[in-house]
């Protein structure tokens, strides 16, 4: 090992600099190769910002501001060049619309859309004006507009609850109102019967005054006395009926300011939103005996309206009517109690709170929006602690069985609102754990990339468990919100333009590293190496973290960074971090065997399955191959052919050489023989030791006999091809010749491939 080398491995190893000139990643303005692209997200059309459509409910509830100026563009823009500068103009106008709300502007889509269409018309000479209010006209969707902020997951849950709410009222109050009306009916029915009712005072009433010079109300008051009216209600009824309705009036859950007792005053409504989960609880117990009592005044009014309340048996049954008696129909009929909290480090009892307040089975909504998931503390340690507190809240919640579970990042809960909306739907309670990515006191923190590189990384993976789903975990489990679920790593075709100006296309990881590397509290784990000093043996994380350690020794892993002008760099990463990330991929491998990716209990039984089948197979061969053969049978010396004669070998004239001899079979065998320019695997020889596949299964796959063979020589690099006939524990893997002159440390590859051409 050369001295320049030996400096980046003593900084992988111990994290310490040598004076040797690796720079301070922590004085420079760096960030991942992958997010390059990604500076102004204002130019960009993504999710964000996004519409809290209002009186909206379901997944209409929320709405991306690109999909809204899509809709407006579909309804006022003429197809072909007729509607280009109507296009043209609004969709500067939605750019303009993202710069503002970028700036912290806080308002509706339609007083954006006003401000946004007022400062293009004073900037630009063309005649914005007329087009921008023909599209406005267009425009159905209206409501508060957000940015991916610290505010958005609360603003973005408690709209999304606030619409679950509102379509919980409009049922309760149409059955409510139907019972008070049928209610109704049955004492007006019965006042009619009554000797009130046939009144002079009252028979007036009913006529009004258009017709009341007609009538003598005195003389038919007389006369309708003496009728005998049968049938009127029993006391006993007239009051339960009474006692309902005033129940059903007065209930301020879903309060109607429409329908409430006479003579009363308004009450306000019930509130259900709290700032934690023990206030919450208090208010549901409080809260019981109206819940006990409103659902006794349903089941009565129900009884009731059908003539079906016997007195002798359901008095018995509503007299000890108490909260034993309220069934998750019940419950289901009122509202959820929203809870949302900002998760800090330290707060451990109120973590253990809201475990306790999942566990009771309440129709409860908790938003637990998590700021940072690398504590700075932990991590400087060596503990590598991130967000494991947030992470081990979630999968706590998944074990209680009984509560609906969502995890995301906030940059994702635009895509996943259908199953935003499911939880809020679902009769018990649900957690919702959002990554924000706008850590506080971070200034150069873009909060939507932030959260985006967290999911993309598996730092904060997402994941949703559904209990009303299915009895078994494949129907309740879904982690396929992430991208490439099937991978360790997500990877991401990446090219550039290299010293020569020639483009350059590779495929990069994005790994738990590059999350890290996203935030400046943690620049001590890299070191940028200068580009005179790149070499065949540093490796990028990705690769390195695709092997077990042991397997890669004197390795140093880099990982690619832009400075401020997109000029490519080459940062080493130190082994605490890359300890970090290891942890972080078995954390990932546990959440893609729960949602049935790579299962090691299916793989386990497919090679028990696959063993006894080829056990099978080997007893039904040895069984074949003891089985007698028959004698063939004797033949006459009359039925024996005569030999064939050879045949006349033709005589070279004189002075020439013989004809030649068909070749041996050694030789045939040799002249079969791949050039050794080529790579290849002498297959049969396979052990199916699993060594290349892990190293790049594109490149390597199995036969049908599960033995290797190259698949794809130009799927991957010759650096894994040398790595790969290195590994083999047969040697029976040549990696010929490199295809590629420009790949980095090819020299080198060389001298390692020589033992295996």
């Amino acid at each position: 090992m050369n001295l320049e080398h030996l400096d980046l491995v003593t900084f992988h190893v111990t994290g310490s600099r040598p004076a040797s000139g690796l720079d301070d990643v922590g004085k420079l303005t760096l960030k991942p190769a992958l997010l390059a692209g990604y500076r102004d997200l204002t130019r960009l059309r993504y999710d964000y910002p996004l519409v809290l459509a209002a009186g909206e409910t379901g997944e209409e509830c929320l709405r991306s501001v690109s999909a809204t100026i899509d809709d407006v563009l579909k309804q006022a823009a003429p197809g072909g060049l007729e509607g280009e500068a109507l296009r043209k103009h609004t969709l500067r106008l939605e750019r303009e619309i993202r710069s503002l709300v970028a700036q912290g502007a806080k308002a509706t889509l339609r007083a954006l859309w006003d401000r946004a269409a007022q400062d293009l018309a004073s900037r630009t000479n063309e005649p914005v004006a007329d087009n921008l209010s023909r599209a406005r006209d267009a425009l159905t969707v209206d409501g508060e507009v957000i940015d991916c902020d610290a505010t958005a997951p609360a603003k973005l849950i408690t709209h999304a609850w606030a619409a679950d709410h509102r379509r919980k009222a409009r049922a309760f109050l149409k059955d409510v109102n139907t019972l008070i009306v049928r209610l109704t009916d049955i004492l007006r029915a019965d006042y009619m019967k009554s000797s009130d009712a046939r009144t002079a005072d009252h028979l007036k009433a009913s006529i009004g005054t258009s017709h009341a010079d007609v009538f003598d109300f005195k003389a038919l008051s007389r006369v309708l006395a003496r009728t005998a009216v049968e049938g009127s209600l029993p006391e006993t009824r007239r009051a339960r009926i009474n006692w309902a309705l005033s129940v059903l009036k007065s209930q301020r859950f879903y309060p109607d300011p429409d329908c409430r007792p006479q003579g009363e005053t308004r009450t306000e409504p019930l509130s259900f939103t709290f700032e934690s989960g023990a206030a919450a609880l208090a208010a549901f117990r409080e809260r019981l005996p109206q819940m006990v009592e409103l659902a006794k005044a349903i089941s009565i009014a129900e009884l009731e309206v059908e003539n079906r309340y016997r007195e002798a048996k359901h008095d018995p049954v509503f007299s000890h009517f108490d909260e034993g008696a309220l069934g998750p129909k019940d419950l289901a009929l009122f509202p959820s109690y929203l809870v949302c909290l900002r998760l800090r480090p330290g707060d451990g009892a109120q973590s253990a709170s809201l475990v306790e307040l999942l566990s009771t089975g309440l129709p409860v909504k908790v938003l637990v929006q998590i700021d940072d998931i690398l504590e700075g503390a932990t991590l400087a340690e060596g503990q590598f602690a991130f967000g494991v507190k947030s992470l081990r809240l979630a999968t706590m919640a998944v074990g209680l069985n009984s509560v609906y579970v969502l995890q995301s990042s906030s940059s994702n809960l635009f895509q996943v609102r259908d199953r935003l909306i499911k939880g809020m739907a679902y009769p018990g309670p649900t957690l919702f754990s959002v990554y924000s990515g706008a850590l506080l006191g971070a200034a150069d923190t873009i909060p939507y990339l932030s959260a985006a590189a967290a999911m993309q990384s598996r730092a904060f993976p997402a994941f949703a468990y559904d209990p009303g789903a299915g009895p078994d975990w494949a129907s309740r489990f879904a982690i396929d919100d992430n991208p490439q679920p099937d991978q360790d790593w997500p990877v991401q075709g990446f090219s550039y333009q290299d010293e020569n100006r020639q483009r350059v296309a590779e495929d990069v990881a994005f790994t738990f590293v590059d999350f890290v590397a996203c935030d400046g509290r943690h620049a001590s784990h890299f070191a940028r190496v200068p580009r005179a000093r790149w070499n065949g043996a540093m490796i990028p994380v990705g690769e390195y973290l695709a092997h077990p350690p042991e397997r890669v020794p004197e390795r140093v892993p880099y990982l690619l960074m832009v400075d401020e002008n997109d000029v490519l760099q080459r940062v080493i990463v130190d082994d605490r971090l890359i300890l970090a990330a290891r942890r972080c991929a078995d954390m990932w491998h546990s959440l893609q065997e729960l949602g049935g990716i790579h299962n090691s209990h299916a793989r386990r039984l497919l090679e028990r399955e696959k063993k006894r089948w080829d056990q099978e197979k080997e007893r039904e061969l040895a069984a074949l191959r003891a089985r007698p053969q028959p004698a063939p049978a004797a033949r006459t010396p009359e039925a024996v052919p005569p030999a064939p004669a050879p045949a006349a070998e033709a005589r070279a004239p004189e002075g020439a050489a013989p004809a030649p001899k068909p070749a041996a079979p050694a030789a045939a065998e040799a002249a079969e023989e791949k050039p050794s320019d080529d790579p290849y695997v002498e297959t049969p020889r396979c052990t199916t030791c699993n060594e290349c596949t892990q190293i790049n299964p594109k490149m390597f796959a199995y036969n049908e006999n599960k033995q290797a063979y190259i698949a794809d020589p130009g799927a991957g690099t010759y650096r894994e091809l040398v790595e790969a006939a290195e590994s083999c524990q047969v040697s029976i893997i040549h990696p010929g010749k490199p295809r590629n002159q420009n790949e980095p440390g090819l020299e080198e590859l060389i001298k390692r491939a020589e033992p295996f051409l």
